[in-house]
């Protein structure tokens, strides 16, 4: 498994520290979140999920706690839309430019609008997908935002 992507290309040239962390992905886990927390040995709270959702149809990137569920509702409105629902798997491959299972909020084809669960921010660290699938980056949330330039909010159902 290659540790270079274009995840830890993005971190590396924002100047953000992180370090690597693989575990051996399972395919077939029911959710991916939470199989990562459990093959990482850390509280789910603490491994975040990145979901991409359209809002009122433009891409848009939710990122919370891999035991949560985002709440559409919520998340439409904090970006001034009307509804929120889950990307086809196709669409949010093409969009972000990473398999599903393995999608990271850095790095992607194209920016989108992001939001990151409040929630997260109590953590002195956390960890998001490094762009492949079984690769998570571990950081201080704080700097996950700034890069990504993302609104903190509560979005968790």
């Amino acid at each position: 498994m290659s540790r270079a992507t274009r995840a830890t290309r993005a971190l590396d040239q924002a100047g953000i520290a992180f370090t690597i962390h693989s575990y051996d992905y399972d395919p077939s886990a029911e959710r991916v979140g939470l199989q990562a927390s459990e093959a990482l040995g850390e509280a789910p709270e603490r491994v975040l999920k990145t979901l991409m959702l359209r809002v009122d149809g433009k891409p848009a990137c939710a990122i919370l706690a891999s035991d949560r569920e985002v709440s559409m509702k919520k998340f439409a409105a904090l970006l001034g839309g009307k509804s929120a629902a889950m990307m086809p798997v196709a669409e949010a491959e093409r969009v972000s430019g990473y398999k599903v299972g393995g999608v990271s909020p850095f790095g992607q084809m194209r920016r989108v609008p992001a939001v990151i669960d409040e929630a997260a921010l109590a953590h002195s660290k956390v960890y998001l997908n490094g762009g492949q699938r079984g690769l998570q980056v571990r950081l201080a949330p704080g700097d996950a935002a700034r890069l990504l330039k993302a609104v903190i909010a509560p979005i968790a159902a």
